[in-house]
């Protein structure tokens, strides 16, 4: 097959890997229109650090000719047996609202170099609808082709993480879902020839590509599963924050709780980042807005970080003048991304209450932390508060002589070691009284 991926970002260029890995025979061509990412990827050069395995699979697979990237739609697309798309889909983040700018921009350019016997993907998550009433008529009536007899389109959202793709890929079930019976049929026999899965005796049927029924179905399912985890998030930092005001430690009671197999209840925590599960329950409130438990428990989410630094300043009893440190810029552990990071909203409020901001993250330099308007802090320079934001490993390790002079610490992420911290008040979010370690 030729097998087109649109977008060679942090899950595209894994997923065209993939591709190419499965059968020597494939012709698989990536397309970006960033020309150095292109570049990068046509040396066999790995453009984003951390995902495993990938810099070793592009090493072998573009050389031997069996994966390229190109900037051109006119390369790419014609000719192809299968096109995967896995573009951002951006929210605005006044209104909630889903840009579809750049989705349309590809799904424009593609639709005009489309030819006959196409099978199109999405992989992208899209409000419930979206494939079927805005995909559909902007690819006929660009490329002057009919949905269901000369190309078939169908929804099959990524279900991975970055830094871990390859193993996400074989773990989880590929959904798919068609707008006709005819194309879903064409995009499962597609993925079960590019995928191969683990065994798994926990699902309710073998792991492998799971036809939805329809594109609203896998559409739903994707919004669904990432949907709960922001709810069950939202419930674990109103448990916390209900801890807080009464002095129990709320990480007993939710071992407590999930020790009996019907409760799941997540870790709270100072902020939910990244490019899914801040995003994702936008995406479903766009199409149902009477969701109310869905609109509480974002909201209830993306007021951590104030609330977190008003804990600090009850216990000091004033931030201003006073230096601050914020630990991770990251919106999780181990990955260099701040897409909807908590860090945002923290040093916002830090500063709105007269504090001096600094930020570290060991995954980014002093001129990354610059770009974002933020004055690097470097281990061992003199501070009076130091604020947990993202769980690096490297945090598990601190000390007080990492932060000298300190006063409180606030581990938003319950990753520090409290007897690294003896005779500092040391806060965490749902923790009850601060403690000294």
């Amino acid at each position: 097959m030729k097998i087109a991926v649109v977008a060679l970002g942090k899950i595209g260029l894994p997923l065209a890997v993939q591709f190419a890995d499965a059968d020597p025979s494939h012709e698989v061509v990536g397309v970006d229109v960033n020309r150095g990412l292109v570049d990068l990827v046509n040396q066999g050069t790995e453009p984003f650090p951390g995902e495993a395995h990938l810099g070793e699979k592009l090493a072998e697979l573009v050389p031997a000719g069996r994966l390229r990237a190109t900037t051109e739609y006119a390369d790419a697309i014609p000719g192809a047996d299968a096109i995967v798309l896995v573009v951002p889909l951006f929210v605005d983040e006044a209104t909630g609202a889903p840009d579809f700018g750049w989705m349309d921009d590809a799904t424009r350019s593609l639709a005009q170099h489309l030819t006959p016997g196409t099978l199109i993907s999405y992989e992208t998550t899209l409000p419930v609808g979206t494939t079927r009433d805005r995909w559909k008529p902007m690819i006929e009536e660009l490329s002057g082709l009919t949905e269901g007899s000369d190309f078939h389109l169908v929804f099959s959202p990524e279900r991975v993480l970055t830094g871990r793709v390859f193993a996400d890929l074989r773990r989880y079930p590929k959904l798919v879902g068609g707008l006709t019976e005819a194309g879903t049929v064409k995009a499962v026999e597609f993925y079960e020839s590019v995928l191969s899965f683990d065994e798994r005796d926990d699902l309710p049927r073998p792991n492998g590509v799971w036809d939805m029924g329809s594109a609203e179905a896998a559409e739903m399912a994707k919004l669904a599963e990432t949907t709960y985890r922001d709810v069950n998030i939202g419930l674990a930092n109103q448990f916390a924050r209900f801890a807080d005001t009464v002095g129990i430690d709320v990480q007993r009671v939710i071992e407590a709780c999930n020790s009996q197999p019907f409760s799941h209840i997540h870790q709270p925590g100072i902020a939910v980042g990244g490019h899914c599960i801040p995003v994702y329950p936008r995406l479903y409130l766009a199409t149902d807005p009477d969701a109310t438990v869905v609109r509480n428990a974002r909201e209830a989410n993306a007021a951590m970080p104030e609330y977190a630094v008003a804990r600090a300043e009850s216990l000091l009893g004033s931030l201003s003048g006073l230096k601050v440190a914020v630990l991770g810029a990251s919106y999780r552990g181990k990955v260099k991304e701040t897409a909807f990071s908590g860090v945002f909203g923290t040093v916002e409020a830090l500063r709105q209450r007269g504090a001096e901001v600094v930020v570290h993250d060991p995954m980014f330099s002093a001129d990354e932390l610059a770009t974002y308007g933020w004055t690097a802090y470097a281990l061992g320079e003199p501070v009076d508060v130091a604020i947990v934001q993202a769980d690096h490993p490297e945090y598990a390790e601190l000390t007080l002589a990492d932060l000298p002079g300190l006063k409180l610490l606030l581990d938003g992420r319950r990753i520090t070691d409290p007897a690294a911290f003896t005779g500092v008040p040391r806060l965490t979010i749902g923790g009850g009284e601060p403690v000294s370690g």
